[in-house]
């Protein structure tokens, strides 16, 4: 009996997807639940396994946008298992015929100059390339309209010593929907960043002091990103214009905080949600905040877990930011940028003191968040970040902790 294994639906709204990378070859046994590719949506990149074990017939090719409910594989359910057969790897089985393409591309340069054809002319003309230089792969070497569309100029004469390599790789689908709304921010919003700068030193205290007992206690460590989660909620119920989105001619208001976080997985950045957390200590926090990095980093995100959230950290200081103006993660309103942590001379009771201090930045929708509303909230994240045990544990430092 053969099998139809259909694309199945990542999520809500999205209607295709990319084959990523196809983890089996073609005529390979495959078992049943055992991954046999991977692919992008415009959300997260998922695994697909298998539903049926037997030997796989593939019906799709990497790079391939597919609907979602259209066949990319054929599963043979009757054929044997060969005796001590393995599923092959990926990396092994792939060398040669890479091997092969690229002598392919090398022997079609050969017969690189043949006519182009008057579409490929207009594109080529525009991109200024001479027909020439552009290897044709239409018959008898004639230069197609999809070879001049990915022609690249000519980068110059090369010098006699030195590498000047280049590759082509189309950008996955994930990446481009990241690339789309990054664009359609720039020009669909009125943003603007506001920066002030945190004195860390009450918080570093206090995980110097407690960090230990934390983490013998939860099994998870005592982070910034707690402290910033709890300063961003606190200050979302002060300012409930920075936790509103506009939807048409509405703004829309909402009285729950679903914080999303940015952190860095295998297949560029995530943004993950931590839901409702306003309700949360920071044991709740933190555990949240590790979770959901851990699938991110695994690749095991799924795309409800990256759906909504009403407002943004990102943390750039990771990767040593001093300073950066965030881009609003759509359709929210607001996103704060943590940076890293320098000590610098400041001015504490009339001394100057070297203190760890951190820049922040708030980038925000000025059609929906005025400089009040922006400032005064930044100004409140400050504030419960230097002052955390009055204003983020009720002065019960053990309670707020629950150690």
């Amino acid at each position: 009996m053969i099998l139809e294994m259909k694309v199945p639906s990542p999520g809500e709204s999205i209607t295709e997807v990319e084959i990523a990378t196809w983890l089996v070859e073609d005529g390979d046994y495959v078992e049943k639940d055992q991954p046999i590719a991977e692919v992008d949506s415009d959300k997260a990149t998922l695994e697909l396994p298998a539903e049926e074990s037997g030997v796989i017939t593939l019906k799709a090719e990497e790079g391939d946008a597919v609907a979602v409910g259209a066949v990319v594989c054929l599963i043979d359910m009757d054929a044997a298992k060969p005796e001590g057969a393995a599923t092959p790897a990926k990396e092994e089985t792939k060398e040669a015929p890479k091997t092969e393409v690229a002598a392919t591309k090398q022997e079609t340069k050969t017969y690189a100059t043949g006519t182009a054809s008057p579409a490929a002319k207009k594109i080529l003309a525009e991109k200024g390339i001479d027909a020439a230089t552009v290897s044709g792969t239409g018959k008898a070497g004639r230069i197609t309209k999809n070879d001049a569309e990915n022609a690249v100029p000519s980068m110059g004469t090369q010098p006699a010593n030195g590498s000047r390599g280049s590759e082509r790789k189309k950008l996955s689908m994930l990446r481009r929907k990241v690339a789309q709304r990054l664009v359609s921010v720039k020009n669909e919003t009125a943003m603007l960043t506001t920066f002030n700068e945190v004195n860390m030193q009450p918080i570093f205290d206090l995980r110097s002091q407690f960090k230990e007992e934390f983490k013998d206690k939860h099994g998870v460590g005592l982070g910034f990103m707690s402290f910033f989660t709890l300063a961003v909620v606190r200050a979302l119920k002060m300012y409930p214009d920075v936790n509103s989105m506009i939807d048409g001619d509405y703004k829309v208001m909402h009285d729950f905080q679903d914080i999303s976080i940015a952190v860095s997985g295998p297949k560029g950045l995530m943004v993950p949600v931590i839901r409702n957390a306003e309700n949360l200590s920071f044991r709740g926090v933190e555990s949240e905040v590790k979770r959901l990095a851990l699938r991110a980093r695994d690749g095991q995100i799924t795309v409800d877990e990256m759906t909504g959230g009403t407002f943004t950290i990102t943390n750039g200081g990771v990767f040593g930011s001093m300073l950066s103006t965030p881009i609003i993660n759509p359709p929210q309103s607001g996103i704060l940028g943590m940076h890293n942590i320098v000590n610098r001379p400041m001015a504490v009771n009339g001394e100057v003191v070297i203190q760890p201090i951190m820049y922040v930045a708030l980038s925000y929708d000025h059609r929906i968040i005025d400089g009040r509303e922006s400032v005064g909230f930044l100004v409140a994240v400050k504030e419960a970040l230097e002052n955390p045990v009055e204003l983020l544990m009720d002065n019960d430092i053990k309670k707020a902790l629950e150690l």
